[in-house]
Formats: C-alpha cells, sequence, structure tokens
C-alpha cells in the first residue's frame, strides 16, 4: 500500500530530478551567491535519496519511480529496512552517509554499496583487516570536517590530505571521493570549493556535498552526489 505522501514525494523527486539535469550556467544563475563559473564538461549527478528515519512504504515510492541511489545514516536501521528491499530490488546502491563505528564494519561492509565516513586510521585499520580476510570492501569515501568543528564527525581539514595517503599508503585502501557537511550558520560555497581543491590536489573522482537547501551551489562546485531527504521525503 502507497502511503498518503505518495504524490508529494513523486512530485518533489520530478522536480529536483528536473533541476539537477540543467545545464550548468542554469544552475549558477538560481544561486548567484555562489559566484562560481561552471566548470566547461558538467559532470553526471547523483541524486542520493536520505531515507534516514523514512518507512520502508515512502522509499517504495521513489523505488517504483526507478530511483536506485539511497543514503543512510545507521547501520542497524539500514539493516531492518534494506534488506528486504534489497531483495526486492537488486540494483539499489546504498550509502552510509553516517558516522560508522570500528565494531560495525563488518555489518556495514555486508550491506552498504559506499562508505561514505571514513575518517580516522582506526577505521581504516578495521577495514583493511577485513579486506585481508577475504572480504569484498564497499567503496570508500573520506570524510572532511570542512569547519573544524569539534561536534562533528569528519577528518579535519588541514588533515585530510595526509589521511587520505595515509589510507592509500599504509592500509592499502582505495579511496573514490570526499564528503563534507559545511557549518549550518555559514554559506556553504567556500567549504564545497575547498572540498573540490583538496579532490583535485589528490586525483579523488568523486564529491559527495549539498542537501536540500544548498545542492544547486554545491552542483556549482563541483559535486557529483547531492544527498537529499528533507525536500523529498518531508520533515522527520
Amino acid at each position: 500500500m502507497m502511503p498518503d505522501n505518495a504524490h508529494d514525494i513523486k512530485t518533489a523527486y520530478q522536480k529536483i530530478c528536473a533541476e539537477i539535469s540543467a545545464p550548468p550556467e542554469a544552475k549558477l544563475e538560481a544561486t548567484p551567491e555562489a559566484k562560481l563559473e561552471a566548470t566547461s564538461e558538467a559532470k553526471p549527478i547523483t541524486l542520493l535519496a536520505v531515507s534516514k528515519q523514512v518507512a520502508a512504504a515512502q522509499v517504495r515510492v521513489l523505488l517504483e519511480c526507478g530511483h536506485r541511489h539511497f543514503g543512510e545514516n545507521r547501520v542497524q536501521e539500514a539493516v531492518q529496512k534494506w534488506t528486504p528491499l534489497k531483495a526486492d530490488y537488486p540494483a539499489i546502491e546504498l550509502h552510509l552517509i553516517g558516522a560508522l563505528q570500528s565494531n560495525k564494519v563488518k555489518e556495514a561492509a555486508a550491506l552498504f554499496d559506499v562508505i561514505e565516513t571514513l575518517d580516522r586510521p582506526r577505521l581504516a585499520a578495521a577495514l583493511a583487516r577485513l579486506r585481508d580476510s577475504g572480504v569484498a570492501l564497499p567503496r570508500l569515501f573520506v570524510q572532511v570536517n570542512t569547519g573544524n568543528e569539534a561536534q562533528k564527525a569528519g577528518v579535519a581539514l588541514n588533515e585530510a590530505g595526509a589521511f587520505i595517503e595515509q589510507c592509500r599508503h599504509d592500509y592499502g585502501l582505495t579511496i573514490e571521493g570526499l564528503m563534507c557537511l559545511p557549518p549550518y550558520d555559514t554559506p556553504p560555497a567556500p567549504h564545497f570549493m575547498q572540498l573540490a581543491t583538496l579532490a583535485q590536489a589528490h586525483n579523488i573522482a568523486h564529491l559527495s556535498m549539498g542537501m536540500s537547501g544548498d545542492y544547486g551551489i554545491a552542483i556549482a562546485c563541483g559535486a557529483d552526489i547531492i544527498r537529499i531527504g528533507t525536500a523529498l521525503f518531508g520533515s522527520r
């Protein structure tokens, strides 16, 4: 049975898909405060539907629309919700976008296709040990705390470059992307640009940045993964 707000979810989804498929120039015109120039070659944008605390019935609305990329914050909630959904829709790509405890690595690797929150040597070591035991790892992104906020996860911006190389050389991990969550009370564009600069310096392909309120700016700054929850599913 479809939920009461199924029409609202579909409408929001279609609207966001139309916006992210617009030319880069249109995105910049819509966000003049970014004051950025569009890149000459636009990257395909992945809409990551953030489904934390969203009922499976609401998630199925997007699945029935053909959407297959989702993000969850907590391993245990994701296991309960997505184990049956992945059985019904095997092409789903599931990203972990919340903090990961080292003792949950094996459980996370069994369910998630991408872990976006690698942020400390202890976690890198746990992932390396799991790989060495014969388990195939998800794709890995490093989370960067661009605002150096004490209450947030993520490696500090001034330590991120060294950590990326430590993951590669000391632990033999492949780092495919970077993720950030800028401070709520500051303009996001400088944070997005810092992450883009870091990715370029370390030859990293993917940038996960931008949420419901600032994804247009994030795309203008080079994001190819945007994490949208409230604008799709409403407040939780």
